[in-house]
């Protein structure tokens, strides 16, 4: 793993940390401040992970102390004692339990990868959205986009809005997770400036379709749960989604 920049977080927290090099990473080790729990954001996979999860992470910011050990004294096996006929654990055994894939254990498996789908499935739910917004942005005022005049498009509010929508969804498709707080933002801006023109035209049906488009995507960057992220998901697409259509038809 080539060693880039880390960011971190911690399981209950939505907001990453960072950029931090290996040597701060490893200073905030010895303060306590990071865990075996804490997650990073693996670029490889595109996930957050944890620390402990992570072969090369865990053998660079805790590396296992070699200890001494007494050789234990020759065990004597007692006549007549009933033998242990179990099959003996495997290497594939062992993997099992540790992913939560045995009777045993399948409700002990990690729940740091089940929050890290989750926020990923939240991010992808909000790109969908921010592409739909921005398509009822833009498609009623192509004229406008494609003159490429840049008083036209200053005098087009909604057509910058439109651009801004599409650059954030490039930008999170990229795993640009660090611009979650402007997406929060962005969210809020758009509540606050299409729902103030849907007002003074007493246009209520826009205006709640924006409230709900708006509400899911601010959610979607928020929750790191399956249920909490479907519905956020849900709410914003299905806002946004009637929002548009009502816009450019």
């Amino acid at each position: 793993m080539a060693m880039e920049e880390l960011y971190i977080r911690n399981p209950t927290e939505t907001e990453a940390r960072g950029p931090f090099n290996l040597e701060k990473v490893t200073s905030l080790v010895e303060a306590g401040q990071v865990t075996p729990d804490t997650l990073f954001y693996d670029t490889t996979t595109e996930q957050w992970t944890a620390i402990g999860t992570n072969a090369v992470m865990k053998d660079l910011l805790f590396p296992e102390k070699k200890k001494l050990t007494v050789r234990a004294k020759p065990k004597i096996e007692a006549l007549n004692q009933e033998k242990d006929s179990r099959p003996p654990i495997t290497v594939d055994d062992m993997l099992a339990a540790a992913e939560g894939r045995t009777d045993d254990t399948k409700d002990k498996a990690d729940p740091t990868e089940a929050m890290a789908r989750a926020a990923n499935l939240g991010r992808w739910a909000a790109i969908l959205m921010l592409l739909v917004s921005a398509a009822g942005e833009v498609l009623p005022s192509t004229d406008v986009a494609m003159s490429m005049d840049p008083m036209k498009i200053l005098g087009s509010p909604l057509v910058i809005l439109g651009a801004l929508d599409l650059l954030l969804a490039v930008m999170l498709s990229l795993g640009v997770v660090t611009l979650y707080p402007f997406v929060r933002f962005r969210a809020a801006l758009g509540l606050g400036f299409l729902g103030f023109i849907f007002w003074t035209h007493g246009q209520a049906a826009s205006l709640l379709l924006l409230a709900a488009g708006s509400s899911g995507l601010y959610l979607s960057t928020v929750f790191v749960s399956y249920l909490p992220v479907g519905l956020a998901a849900l709410a914003g697409l299905g806002g946004l989604g009637l929002l548009t259509w009502r816009m450019i038809s």
